[in-house]
């Protein structure tokens, strides 16, 4: 580039401005060395200088990018500036996101939809409160529902449960980075109560606090797994969010040598119901076990629990009243008019505990899913995966179960 060239002045000339810009400046000095005004000369425009600068806006997701990462962290940074607003939006709705470094940056929360195309709006002021705005886009990876895993959870939303319920998170396909997922599963309660996950498989986990909940305790689970990796290519398919309640604490306690049954509600004694628990072969397992599901009316089927049909201990009945499943074995509590003469005296079932019909009727009508069933009396241990057995395990042990350590 060419520049005006100023013409050379005489020497003599330049000494004069010399000596003159010498008077003026001794003229204006107090012989402290600044000025009068105290401004020392340029630090004002120095600051104009600097609030003059632009804030420059920038994504680390290039501008009509593809194929991106469900699992991506979508980050807007501003230099010179900060973020006044950040919106990212699809078809499938907005990506939330929060400020930090004092708005300087903005990060999404939450994973993304696979194969969308998301739109990318920033806007962010220098000094002056001067706004500039940016504009990008880009889209998904497109996934299979192979490679995306379902939550399911349980208790369901508004469900009332016992005070022995645990929290269950099932997924429709194997779960390899148990850490990755468990970060973003959280459980929380009013009253607060201590507890942790334990990954039962690759593709179930549990929750369930210290000691049994608090009867009237608010419980929230929050499965944020959207877009969060699995692991061996598969990501979480959706977020899911369950409230429910606990109720009465109902606690049953089963004695398979006395053949008797205490019902406590809160901790007060109902009521004692003789009872008939499984006999030689047939043991009923001793500890801790949790209602899993309740009929009113139930075909029970040797078959199922692998007694052959025509063999001296087979048997079909079609309507056995009030069952309450304890176990994925085939444990029940249920009603047993056929075996009231040996109840209180002696163990004559299958493994299931028979009642009178009427007793079972008034249990089944108080009981929840997640009321505890607890059983003292044989050598038959009770199995910790064997249905909801999560009380079987000692605490410091099924803490060590979660992913997390």
């Amino acid at each position: 580039m060419n520049f005006p060239v100023t013409p050379r002045r005489p020497r003599a000339l330049r000494a004069a401005a010399v000596l003159a810009t010498v008077a003026l400046l001794a003229a204006g000095c107090d012989g402290s060395g600044f000025s009068p005004g105290g401004g020392g000369g340029s630090s004002a425009d120095e600051t104009t200088a600097a609030a003059a600068v632009e804030a420059v806006v920038t994504t680390n997701v290039a501008d009509k990018a593809t194929g991106v990462p469900v699992d991506k962290v979508v980050r807007v940074s501003a230099e010179h500036g900060t973020i006044s607003s950040v919106v990212v939006r699809s078809a499938a709705g907005p990506v939330t996101g929060r400020l930090v470094a004092n708005g300087a940056r903005w990060v999404s929360v939450g994973g993304l939809e696979p194969a969308t195309r998301y739109r990318v709006r920033a806007v962010a002021k220098n000094g002056e409160g001067k706004s500039v705005e940016s504009i990008s886009s880009f889209t998904t990876q497109a996934l299979s529902l192979d490679q995306q895993a379902y939550p399911s959870v349980a208790p369901l939303q508004g469900e009332t449960v016992g005070v022995g319920m645990p929290v269950v998170v099932s997924f429709d396909l194997p779960v390899q980075d148990k850490a990755s997922f468990e970060r973003h599963m959280t459980v929380t309660s009013t009253p607060a109560q201590a507890g942790s996950w334990r990954w039962v498989s690759d593709t179930v986990a549990h929750w369930r606090p210290k000691t049994y909940w608090q009867a009237g305790t608010s419980v929230s689970v929050d499965i944020g797994i959207n877009g969060v990796s699995a692991g061996g290519g598969v990501y979480g398919q959706e977020d899911r969010k369950v409230s429910f309640k606990i109720g009465d604490a109902h606690v049953y306690k089963v004695n398979a040598q006395t053949h008797q049954m205490k019902v406590f509600s809160n901790g007060k004694l109902l009521r004692t119901i003789p009872i008939t628990t499984g006999k030689p072969g047939f043991i009923t397992r001793s500890g801790t076990k949790v209602i899993m599901e309740k009929f009113a009316q139930r075909r029970m089927n040797s078959e199922t629990v692998g007694i052959p049909a025509g063999s001296a201990e087979a048997y079909d009945i079609n309507d056995v009243k009030w069952a309450m499943r304890l176990t994925n074995s085939g444990e029940f509590i249920h009603a047993a008019p056929w075996s009231v003469g040996s109840q209180g005296h002696a163990n004559v079932s299958h493994g299931c505990t028979g009642m009178s019909t009427d007793n079972a009727a008034w249990l089944y009508a108080m009981s929840r899913r997640g009321d505890v069933v607890e059983y003292v009396g044989t050598n038959r241990p009770m199995e910790s995966d064997n249905g909801y057995g999560d009380w079987n395990i000692p605490w410091k042990t099924y803490r060590a179960d979660s992913a997390l350590g």
